[in-house]
Protein backbone atom coordinates (compact mmCIF):
# COMPACT_ATOMS: atom_id res chain seq x y z
CA UNK A 1 0.00 0.00 0.00
CA UNK A 2 1.62 3.11 -0.85
CA UNK A 3 0.96 6.19 1.98
CA UNK A 4 -0.65 8.99 0.85
CA UNK A 5 0.97 12.65 1.63
CA UNK A 6 -0.67 15.21 0.01
CA UNK A 7 -2.56 17.23 2.91
CA UNK A 8 -5.74 17.60 0.47
CA UNK A 9 -6.28 13.48 0.00
CA UNK A 10 -10.08 13.27 2.21
CA UNK A 11 -9.70 11.88 5.45
CA UNK A 12 -10.72 8.09 6.50
CA UNK A 13 -13.05 9.19 9.38
CA UNK A 14 -13.29 6.61 11.94
CA UNK A 15 -13.68 8.65 15.23
CA UNK A 16 -17.65 8.48 15.10
CA UNK A 17 -18.09 6.81 18.21
CA UNK A 18 -17.11 10.83 19.58
CA UNK A 19 -19.07 12.53 17.21
CA UNK A 20 -20.09 11.90 13.60
CA UNK A 21 -18.45 12.86 10.17
CA UNK A 22 -19.52 14.13 8.14
CA UNK A 23 -23.37 14.90 8.78
CA UNK A 24 -26.19 14.51 6.08
CA UNK A 25 -26.68 17.16 4.48
CA UNK A 26 -30.45 17.86 5.53
CA UNK A 27 -28.81 18.38 8.77
CA UNK A 28 -27.13 20.90 7.58
CA UNK A 29 -29.66 22.72 5.29
CA UNK A 30 -31.93 22.34 8.37
CA UNK A 31 -29.47 23.79 10.54
CA UNK A 32 -28.70 26.67 7.85
CA UNK A 33 -32.78 27.09 7.61
CA UNK A 34 -33.06 27.38 11.50
CA UNK A 35 -30.21 30.72 11.68
CA UNK A 36 -31.59 32.23 8.97
CA UNK A 37 -35.35 32.63 10.46
CA UNK A 38 -36.38 33.98 14.25
CA UNK A 39 -35.87 32.39 16.95
CA UNK A 40 -39.74 30.47 18.01
CA UNK A 41 -40.62 31.04 21.72
CA UNK A 42 -43.45 30.45 23.67
CA UNK A 43 -45.41 33.53 24.40
CA UNK A 44 -43.66 35.86 21.09
CA UNK A 45 -45.42 36.97 18.16
CA UNK A 46 -42.79 35.40 16.42
CA UNK A 47 -43.67 35.58 12.60
CA UNK A 48 -45.07 32.55 10.51
CA UNK A 49 -42.15 31.48 8.87
CA UNK A 50 -40.44 30.13 12.06
CA UNK A 51 -40.40 26.61 12.71
CA UNK A 52 -41.31 25.70 16.58
CA UNK A 53 -38.07 23.63 16.90
CA UNK A 54 -38.32 21.87 20.68
CA UNK A 55 -42.03 21.09 20.46
CA UNK A 56 -41.12 19.63 16.70
CA UNK A 57 -38.65 17.99 18.27
CA UNK A 58 -39.86 16.32 21.20
CA UNK A 59 -42.54 15.09 18.98
CA UNK A 60 -40.17 13.23 17.02
CA UNK A 61 -38.14 11.52 19.41
CA UNK A 62 -41.27 10.40 21.28
CA UNK A 63 -42.12 8.52 17.98
CA UNK A 64 -38.32 7.55 16.91
CA UNK A 65 -37.17 6.44 20.74
CA UNK A 66 -41.40 4.74 21.25
CA UNK A 67 -41.94 6.68 24.14
CA UNK A 68 -45.19 7.81 25.75
CA UNK A 69 -45.03 11.68 26.51
CA UNK A 70 -43.10 14.58 24.44
CA UNK A 71 -42.72 16.59 27.57
CA UNK A 72 -40.66 14.58 29.45
CA UNK A 73 -38.06 15.01 26.78
CA UNK A 74 -35.83 17.71 28.10
CA UNK A 75 -32.64 19.17 25.81
CA UNK A 76 -29.17 19.72 27.52
CA UNK A 77 -25.81 20.34 26.00
CA UNK A 78 -24.84 16.64 25.55
CA UNK A 79 -24.40 13.30 27.05
CA UNK A 80 -22.53 14.48 29.94
CA UNK A 81 -24.71 17.49 30.68
CA UNK A 82 -27.64 15.20 31.18
CA UNK A 83 -26.19 13.11 33.65
CA UNK A 84 -24.76 15.60 35.46
CA UNK A 85 -28.23 17.18 36.04
CA UNK A 86 -29.88 13.42 36.57
CA UNK A 87 -26.92 12.67 39.32
CA UNK A 88 -26.80 15.81 41.10
CA UNK A 89 -31.07 16.17 40.75
CA UNK A 90 -31.31 12.99 41.73
CA UNK A 91 -28.70 13.40 45.07
CA UNK A 92 -30.88 16.77 45.58
CA UNK A 93 -33.90 14.94 46.32
CA UNK A 94 -32.91 11.15 47.60
CA UNK A 95 -31.81 13.29 50.98
CA UNK A 96 -28.22 11.66 51.78
CA UNK A 97 -26.00 9.58 52.22
CA UNK A 98 -27.52 6.88 50.07
CA UNK A 99 -26.04 3.75 48.22
CA UNK A 100 -25.49 3.82 44.11
CA UNK A 101 -24.08 1.54 41.61
CA UNK A 102 -22.13 1.92 38.83
CA UNK A 103 -19.86 0.05 36.55
CA UNK A 104 -16.52 -0.53 35.28
CA UNK A 105 -17.12 -0.41 31.78
CA UNK A 106 -18.31 3.44 32.56
CA UNK A 107 -17.52 6.25 31.00
CA UNK A 108 -16.21 9.22 33.04
CA UNK A 109 -19.63 11.25 32.53
CA UNK A 110 -21.22 8.67 35.01
CA UNK A 111 -17.67 8.12 37.49
CA UNK A 112 -17.00 11.42 37.85
CA UNK A 113 -20.24 13.12 39.49
CA UNK A 114 -20.66 10.25 41.09
CA UNK A 115 -17.16 10.33 42.36
CA UNK A 116 -17.58 13.66 43.21
CA UNK A 117 -20.75 13.08 45.20
CA UNK A 118 -18.81 10.67 47.15
CA UNK A 119 -16.45 12.71 47.87
CA UNK A 120 -18.70 14.69 49.39
CA UNK A 121 -20.33 12.78 51.95
CA UNK A 122 -23.55 12.35 49.90
CA UNK A 123 -24.01 8.99 48.91
CA UNK A 124 -21.93 5.64 49.53
CA UNK A 125 -20.58 4.20 45.78
CA UNK A 126 -20.48 0.38 44.33
CA UNK A 127 -18.49 -0.23 41.22
CA UNK A 128 -19.43 -3.21 39.93
CA UNK A 129 -16.79 -5.30 37.39
CA UNK A 130 -17.41 -6.85 34.12
CA UNK A 131 -16.92 -9.92 32.31
CA UNK A 132 -16.38 -10.42 28.52
CA UNK A 133 -17.73 -6.93 28.30
CA UNK A 134 -21.01 -7.62 30.20
CA UNK A 135 -22.08 -6.33 33.58
CA UNK A 136 -24.74 -9.11 34.93
CA UNK A 137 -28.25 -8.74 36.74
CA UNK A 138 -27.12 -11.07 38.73
CA UNK A 139 -24.13 -9.01 39.50
CA UNK A 140 -26.15 -6.02 40.42
CA UNK A 141 -28.68 -7.74 42.76
CA UNK A 142 -25.52 -9.20 44.36
CA UNK A 143 -24.61 -5.62 45.38
CA UNK A 144 -28.11 -3.73 46.33
CA UNK A 145 -28.32 -2.53 49.50
CA UNK A 146 -31.18 -1.94 52.16
CA UNK A 147 -29.88 1.75 50.95
CA UNK A 148 -29.32 1.22 47.45
CA UNK A 149 -31.33 4.23 45.46
CA UNK A 150 -29.92 4.84 42.60
CA UNK A 151 -28.13 2.69 39.46
CA UNK A 152 -26.46 4.60 36.65
CA UNK A 153 -25.20 2.27 33.73
CA UNK A 154 -24.00 2.75 30.33
CA UNK A 155 -26.30 0.92 27.30
CA UNK A 156 -23.34 0.46 25.37
CA UNK A 157 -19.48 0.55 25.89
CA UNK A 158 -17.56 2.92 24.21
CA UNK A 159 -14.34 1.01 23.91
CA UNK A 160 -15.55 -3.09 23.76
CA UNK A 161 -18.58 -1.96 21.59
CA UNK A 162 -20.99 -4.47 23.76
CA UNK A 163 -24.62 -3.91 24.74
CA UNK A 164 -25.83 -4.60 28.19
CA UNK A 165 -29.26 -6.06 28.12
CA UNK A 166 -31.00 -3.13 30.15
CA UNK A 167 -34.51 -4.34 30.21
CA UNK A 168 -34.56 -7.08 33.03
CA UNK A 169 -32.20 -4.43 34.87
CA UNK A 170 -34.88 -1.57 34.57
CA UNK A 171 -37.52 -4.44 35.42
CA UNK A 172 -35.69 -4.76 38.61
CA UNK A 173 -34.94 -1.37 39.76
CA UNK A 174 -38.32 -0.36 39.42
CA UNK A 175 -39.59 -2.89 41.14
CA UNK A 176 -37.76 -1.96 44.42
CA UNK A 177 -38.20 1.38 44.05
CA UNK A 178 -34.73 2.07 42.55
CA UNK A 179 -33.68 4.91 40.33
CA UNK A 180 -32.25 3.70 36.92
CA UNK A 181 -30.12 6.02 35.00
CA UNK A 182 -29.17 4.30 31.58
CA UNK A 183 -26.46 6.31 29.57
CA UNK A 184 -27.27 5.36 25.57
CA UNK A 185 -24.95 7.95 24.21
CA UNK A 186 -23.62 5.19 22.38
CA UNK A 187 -26.68 3.43 21.58
CA UNK A 188 -28.90 5.98 20.42
CA UNK A 189 -29.58 6.07 16.29
CA UNK A 190 -27.04 3.07 16.21
CA UNK A 191 -29.48 0.54 17.96
CA UNK A 192 -33.27 0.30 18.03
CA UNK A 193 -34.36 1.15 21.65
CA UNK A 194 -38.05 1.38 22.44
CA UNK A 195 -38.37 3.04 25.47
CA UNK A 196 -41.82 2.16 26.28
CA UNK A 197 -40.44 -1.55 27.04
CA UNK A 198 -37.84 -0.53 28.97
CA UNK A 199 -39.52 1.33 32.45
CA UNK A 200 -35.86 2.87 33.47
CA UNK A 201 -36.17 6.00 35.49
CA UNK A 202 -34.41 7.91 32.65
CA UNK A 203 -32.62 7.25 29.05
CA UNK A 204 -29.68 9.87 27.89
CA UNK A 205 -29.12 10.44 25.20
CA UNK A 206 -26.41 12.46 22.80
CA UNK A 207 -27.52 14.28 19.72
CA UNK A 208 -23.60 14.56 18.00
CA UNK A 209 -23.03 10.96 17.82
CA UNK A 210 -24.93 8.54 15.82
CA UNK A 211 -28.14 10.89 15.90
CA UNK A 212 -26.37 12.81 13.38
CA UNK A 213 -26.66 16.03 14.77
CA UNK A 214 -24.18 19.14 15.23
CA UNK A 215 -22.20 19.54 18.79
CA UNK A 216 -24.07 20.73 21.76
CA UNK A 217 -27.57 18.92 21.76
CA UNK A 218 -28.43 16.23 23.67
CA UNK A 219 -30.88 15.21 26.55
CA UNK A 220 -32.53 12.87 28.42
CA UNK A 221 -36.40 11.36 28.63
CA UNK A 222 -37.42 11.07 32.50
CA UNK A 223 -40.12 8.42 33.13
CA UNK A 224 -40.39 9.85 36.86
CA UNK A 225 -39.50 13.95 36.67
CA UNK A 226 -40.62 13.86 40.69
CA UNK A 227 -37.29 11.83 41.43
CA UNK A 228 -35.20 14.15 40.22
CA UNK A 229 -34.69 17.95 41.72
CA UNK A 230 -34.18 20.95 39.21
CA UNK A 231 -30.72 22.29 39.75
CA UNK A 232 -31.22 25.20 37.91
CA UNK A 233 -33.77 27.61 37.82
CA UNK A 234 -34.06 30.98 35.22
CA UNK A 235 -36.36 32.21 32.56
CA UNK A 236 -38.96 29.56 30.91
CA UNK A 237 -41.06 31.78 28.77
CA UNK A 238 -43.91 31.05 31.08
CA UNK A 239 -45.27 31.51 34.27
CA UNK A 240 -43.11 34.18 34.38
CA UNK A 241 -45.15 36.23 37.17
CA UNK A 242 -43.59 33.07 39.89
CA UNK A 243 -40.36 34.05 41.06
CA UNK A 244 -39.51 30.13 42.03
CA UNK A 245 -38.83 27.85 38.98
CA UNK A 246 -41.65 26.17 37.45
CA UNK A 247 -41.89 22.14 38.09
CA UNK A 248 -44.01 21.18 34.99
CA UNK A 249 -42.44 19.25 31.93
CA UNK A 250 -40.29 20.18 30.53
CA UNK A 251 -39.67 23.42 32.04
CA UNK A 252 -38.42 21.67 35.38
CA UNK A 253 -35.04 21.24 33.79
CA UNK A 254 -34.86 23.35 31.05
CA UNK A 255 -33.78 27.05 32.05
CA UNK A 256 -32.74 30.25 29.65
CA UNK A 257 -32.65 30.20 26.01
CA UNK A 258 -32.34 26.61 24.42
CA UNK A 259 -30.00 25.83 21.73
CA UNK A 260 -32.30 25.90 19.11
CA UNK A 261 -29.83 25.10 16.02
CA UNK A 262 -28.64 21.86 17.95
CA UNK A 263 -32.62 20.83 18.83
CA UNK A 264 -33.00 21.54 14.64
CA UNK A 265 -29.90 19.41 13.78
CA UNK A 266 -31.48 16.69 16.00
CA UNK A 267 -34.91 16.39 14.19
CA UNK A 268 -33.28 16.39 10.74
CA UNK A 269 -31.10 13.45 12.24
CA UNK A 270 -33.79 11.63 13.64
CA UNK A 271 -35.37 11.99 10.22
CA UNK A 272 -32.98 10.94 7.69
CA UNK A 273 -32.25 7.90 10.21
CA UNK A 274 -36.22 6.98 9.60
CA UNK A 275 -36.04 7.45 6.20
CA UNK A 276 -32.79 5.14 5.61
CA UNK A 277 -34.22 2.77 8.07
CA UNK A 278 -33.15 1.93 11.83
CA UNK A 279 -32.76 -1.75 10.75
CA UNK A 280 -30.85 -0.92 7.60
CA UNK A 281 -28.40 1.13 9.29
CA UNK A 282 -27.62 -1.24 12.29
CA UNK A 283 -27.65 -4.08 9.73
CA UNK A 284 -24.50 -1.80 7.60
CA UNK A 285 -22.60 -1.19 10.87
CA UNK A 286 -22.46 -4.81 11.57
CA UNK A 287 -21.40 -5.70 8.14
CA UNK A 288 -18.57 -2.79 8.16
CA UNK A 289 -17.46 -4.16 11.81
CA UNK A 290 -17.40 -7.53 11.21
CA UNK A 291 -15.60 -6.70 7.85
CA UNK A 292 -12.97 -4.69 9.31
CA UNK A 293 -12.37 -7.09 12.26
CA UNK A 294 -11.93 -9.87 9.60
CA UNK A 295 -9.31 -7.73 8.14
CA UNK A 296 -7.13 -7.17 11.52
CA UNK A 297 -8.15 -10.45 13.12
CA UNK A 298 -5.96 -12.34 10.96
CA UNK A 299 -2.75 -9.71 11.74
CA UNK A 300 -0.25 -11.39 15.01
CA UNK A 301 0.70 -8.16 15.31
CA UNK A 302 -2.63 -6.55 16.13
CA UNK A 303 -4.32 -7.17 19.59
CA UNK A 304 -8.43 -6.21 19.15
CA UNK A 305 -9.97 -6.72 23.00
CA UNK A 306 -13.58 -7.78 21.68
CA UNK A 307 -13.68 -8.99 18.47
CA UNK A 308 -17.73 -9.89 18.65
CA UNK A 309 -18.75 -5.91 19.37
CA UNK A 310 -22.64 -5.31 19.35
CA UNK A 311 -21.86 -2.14 18.31
CA UNK A 312 -19.64 -0.29 15.18
CA UNK A 313 -16.54 0.30 17.78
CA UNK A 314 -13.37 -1.86 17.52
CA UNK A 315 -11.00 -1.16 20.41
CA UNK A 316 -7.11 -2.68 19.44
CA UNK A 317 -3.41 -1.66 19.25
CA UNK A 318 -0.35 -2.34 17.55
CA UNK A 319 2.22 -4.57 19.09
CA UNK A 320 5.89 -2.87 19.77
CA UNK A 321 3.91 0.53 18.67
CA UNK A 322 2.42 2.95 21.36
CA UNK A 323 -1.12 3.51 21.01
CA UNK A 324 -1.04 7.42 20.54
CA UNK A 325 2.69 7.25 18.12
CA UNK A 326 0.44 4.71 15.81
CA UNK A 327 -2.30 6.92 15.49
CA UNK A 328 -0.40 9.96 14.90
CA UNK A 329 1.04 7.38 11.96
CA UNK A 330 -2.10 6.74 11.17
CA UNK A 331 -3.36 10.29 10.53
CA UNK A 332 -0.15 11.87 8.98
CA UNK A 333 0.74 9.03 7.08
CA UNK A 334 -2.43 7.53 5.64
CA UNK A 335 -5.20 10.28 6.55
CA UNK A 336 -7.21 7.25 8.63
CA UNK A 337 -8.75 9.28 11.74
CA UNK A 338 -8.93 6.94 14.81
CA UNK A 339 -8.81 8.13 18.67
CA UNK A 340 -6.53 7.30 20.93
CA UNK A 341 -5.72 7.21 24.60
CA UNK A 342 -7.88 6.22 27.92
CA UNK A 343 -11.45 6.51 25.96
CA UNK A 344 -12.82 8.21 29.27
CA UNK A 345 -13.44 4.86 30.31
CA UNK A 346 -10.07 4.52 32.64
CA UNK A 347 -11.75 1.78 34.40
CA UNK A 348 -12.17 -0.62 31.46
CA UNK A 349 -8.27 0.49 29.97
CA UNK A 350 -7.22 -0.54 33.85
CA UNK A 351 -8.06 -4.72 32.92
CA UNK A 352 -7.93 -4.63 29.22
CA UNK A 353 -4.66 -2.96 28.98
CA UNK A 354 -3.07 -2.25 32.28
CA UNK A 355 -4.27 1.52 32.02
CA UNK A 356 -1.95 2.22 28.94
CA UNK A 357 -5.00 3.03 26.33
CA UNK A 358 -5.60 1.76 22.69
CA UNK A 359 -6.60 2.63 19.41
CA UNK A 360 -10.33 2.85 18.56
CA UNK A 361 -11.78 2.64 15.27
CA UNK A 362 -15.44 3.63 15.15
CA UNK A 363 -17.53 3.82 12.06
CA UNK A 364 -20.94 5.64 11.01
CA UNK A 365 -23.54 4.83 8.13
CA UNK A 366 -21.82 7.62 5.57
CA UNK A 367 -18.32 5.55 5.76
CA UNK A 368 -17.99 2.82 2.43
CA UNK A 369 -16.77 -0.14 2.16
CA UNK A 370 -14.19 0.95 0.74
CA UNK A 371 -12.61 3.34 3.12
CA UNK A 372 -12.82 0.23 6.05
CA UNK A 373 -10.62 -1.61 3.69
CA UNK A 374 -8.06 1.20 2.93
CA UNK A 375 -8.33 1.97 6.46
CA UNK A 376 -7.63 -1.53 7.35
CA UNK A 377 -4.56 -2.19 5.50
CA UNK A 378 -2.95 0.85 6.54
CA UNK A 379 -3.53 -0.46 9.94
CA UNK A 380 -1.74 -3.66 9.03
CA UNK A 381 1.35 -1.83 6.83
CA UNK A 382 2.13 0.04 10.32
CA UNK A 383 1.98 -2.79 12.27
CA UNK A 384 4.23 -4.76 9.44
CA UNK A 385 6.68 -1.53 9.92
CA UNK A 386 6.62 -1.75 14.21
CA UNK A 387 7.18 -5.46 13.74
CA UNK A 388 9.95 -5.99 11.39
Amino acid sequence: MTSPSHPDIPPIYLNNAATTWPKPAEVLEEVAACLRNPVHEAGRTTGSGSTDYPSATRDALTAFFRAERPEHFVFTQNATDALNLLIHGFTKKAGTPYHAITTELDHNSVLRPLRSLEGEGRLNLSILPFEDGHVSLHEIKKAIRADTRLVVMTHGSNVLGTLQDVRPVAEYCVSNDIFLVIDGAQTAGQIPVSLSEIPAGAFVFTGHKALFGIPGIGGFYIQEPEAVASTRQGGTGSDSRLISHPQDMPHKFEAGTLNYPGIASLLAGTRYIEREGQDAITNKLRSLTSDFIGKLGRDPDIVIYHETPDLPVVSFNIRNLDNDEAGFILARAYHVITRTGLHCAPLVHEKLDGGRGCIRASFSYLNTREQIETAAAAIREVAAGANR
